[in-house]
């Protein structure tokens, strides 16, 4: 299928929903060509598809990128169904001989992609794709020996070597749109929630306008004190961007490009710069592991770990998932993700810890959890990271590591400025006993109003007897020292 200078392209949008910075439409508008900008809404053929909170944020970003492009002269054309099925339809309806992609590389995704771009050139379309998700594509990072990395900081000096510096491209001022082609009404989807609707508490501006307030204002007022700041639940010392990074309404090396040039003007030391960016490669690091690994997002990466004596403990389950273990912290962590669709960073350890060593509850349960009430539920990060906290992932916390809840709630919520937010009940207690409720004594609870069991609950599992009875499990998969480094 050969076109001319009127035969359109499909600008196929999937985790990538902005108009700067954005390899594949830099090579859309370079083809000089009418522009189709389209999004599938495909249930089956990704691999698994998103959860409650990432579809309330879907429909808020692909309604600002609507918007943008209709400001423009264009419109996003939505379909739902078979991504190759769709991208047929839309070739055969009008002529269009080109299909420009960012590519997606978790594992079913990636397949998928390559099968399309398959079929498609068969027919006589050419695809395009490009890396817009990434600093470097999957399989560019290896180790000396040429494989990949498994630990993270030999990965991180590694990435930071092959990242290739590439300019960033602005939205476009014009983006017109054929007329013609139909797509569907976005409200018929029920991306949004009802009946009832449990995203009211959701404070979040989704949409690439929204991913740029959200990093001029952390640089402005997080940044520079990162270090710090990101540990402290009370307060907002972390990006919040991870949820705009998944859905590509700003890109990680538009993140990198801004937190340099900060350093570089003086309002940020290179030191609180770099911890940050070392976040930023953690999900590198991430991304990286599962598409080179696919078996980790059903199983333990570190093979031993398949071993583990896992408890069937649906009524566990169901109080960490309600916030009500006893453990204010944990609780607070479990409240603030109902309510909000995301959850500080320490307090997602110290939840994850709970439910995998405290309670002994397949670290699976968690996720599936995660990916459903997360806004910014990514499947890499979410698999890395509880697998990471479980001690069966890459460069995993050693097994012994158990976090205290009350420590944890002590140390980095000294004040309760977290826990009484989202723990209302305890919130009169003083500070010396708000994070273990019941070592209080009778009148101290009697005049804050806690009656525990009743108002608040007792502590499901005793931490001495749960750590103990976690490492005793953990010590009994003997296949590798277990804190050994993976090979």
């Amino acid at each position: 299928m050969a076109g001319d200078a009127a035969t359109p392209v499909i600008l196929w949008f999937r985790r990538d929903l902005r108009l700067g910075d954005n390899p594949a439409l830099a090579a859309a508008l370079a083809a000089k060509r009418p522009i189709l900008p389209a999004y599938i809404l495909d249930k089956s053929g990704e691999g698994r598809g998103p959860g409650g909170a990432s579809r309330w944020w879907l429909d808020k970003s692909l309604r600002a990128l609507d918007a943008a492009l209709r400001q423009r002269g264009g419109r996003l054309i939505l379909r739902r169904g078979d991504s190759e099925a769709e991208l047929r339809r839309l070739i055969d309806e009008t002529g269009a001989d080109q299909v420009f992609m960012n590519r997606r590389f978790e594992p079913e995704a990636f397949v998928r992609d390559a099968d399309i771009a398959h079929d498609l050139q068969e027919a006589g379309v050419a695809c395009h794709g490009f890396n817009g998700s990434l600093l470097t594509r999957p399989g560019a990072v290896l180790t000396g020996a040429g494989k990949p990395c498994r630990v993270f900081t030999p990965f991180m000096k590694a990435l930071l070597q092959a990242a290739p510096e590439r300019p960033s491209t602005p939205a476009p001022e014009t983006l017109v749109t054929p007329e013609g082609p139909a797509g569907q009404d976005i409200d018929a989807w029920g991306l949004h929630p009802c009946a009832p609707d449990w995203s009211r508490g959701f404070d979040w501006t989704p949409g690439e306008a929204g991913a740029a307030a959200a990093l001029a204002t952390f640089i402005e007022s997080g940044l520079a004190d990162y270090a710090v700041g990101r540990d402290v639940p009370g307060r907002r010392g972390t990006s919040r961007l991870s949820p705009h990074l998944h859905w590509g309404e700003i890109s990680p090396r538009g993140v990198v490009r801004a937190v340099r040039a900060a350093v570089a003007d003086g309002r940020v030391a290179p030191a609180q710069a770099d911890k940050f960016i070392a976040e930023i490669g953690w999900r590198e690091f991430s991304a990286h592991l599962l598409h080179q690994f696919p078996y980790m997002a059903q199983r333990a990466f570190r093979p031993e770990f398949d071993a583990m004596p896992w408890r069937a403990d649906p009524e566990g389950l169901q109080a960490w998932k309600q916030g009500r273990t006893g453990y204010p912290l944990v609780d607070a962590g479990m409240r603030e993700l109902w309510a909000t669709g995301w959850m500080h960073n320490r307090v997602r350890m110290v939840v994850a810890s709970f439910l995998v060593k405290h309670l002994l509850i397949d670290w699976r349960e968690g996720e599936a959890w995660f990916w459903d009430t997360l806004v910014d539920a990514d499947q890499a990060s979410n698999v890395q990271n509880w697998q990471w906290v479980a001690g069966s992932g890459a460069d995993a916390a050693p097994y012994f590591r158990i976090f205290n809840p009350v420590t944890q709630g002590e140390k980095f919520d000294p004040a309760g400025r977290y826990v009484r937010r989202w723990v209302p009940e305890i919130r009169a207690l003083p500070d010396r006993w708000l994070h273990a409720p019941w070592s209080a004594p009778a009148a101290v609870l009697a005049e804050a109003g806690v009656r525990l069991g009743r108002t608040y609950p007792r502590p499901i599992v005793d931490h001495a007897a749960a750590r103990a009875r976690a490492l005793d499990a953990l010590k009994s998969l003997a296949a590798r020292p277990l804190d050994e480094e993976p090979t």
